[in-house]
């Protein structure tokens, strides 16, 4: 009887430490998901970062760009109204030499 009740508590005893295991396994495992989980989070949110960031940098660049290119066509036009300006005036200039000197035949 002693001995039925001594493989019976050994039993228990097995049992106890075998379910105790599996709980101690599914408490890592859920760890072990929940920081997988977390470090996947981490990784895509520095994506979203870098992304935006290179997104901004762009935006910088074509802002940049489009600045110079306004400036180099205003220069252009500029350019262009004083040469436009230089040529009318030596158009008044000789005209106006042409005129003195019919005035003066």
């Amino acid at each position: 009887r002693k001995e039925k009740e001594q493989k019976e508590k050994e039993e228990q005893e097995r049992e106890e430490a075998e379910r105790l295991k599996r709980e101690q396994e599914e408490i890592l495992q859920r760890e072990l998901e929940r920081e997988e989980k977390e470090q996947k989070e981490k990784e895509e949110q520095a994506e979203k970062e870098r992304k935006e960031k290179e997104q901004k940098e762009k935006e910088e660049q074509e802002r940049e760009e489009a600045e110079r290119l306004k400036r180099e066509q205003e220069e252009i036009l500029q350019r262009e109204l004083e040469r436009e300006e230089k040529e009318q005036k030596e158009k008044e200039e000789q005209a106006e030499k042409e005129r003195k000197e019919k005035e003066q035949k």
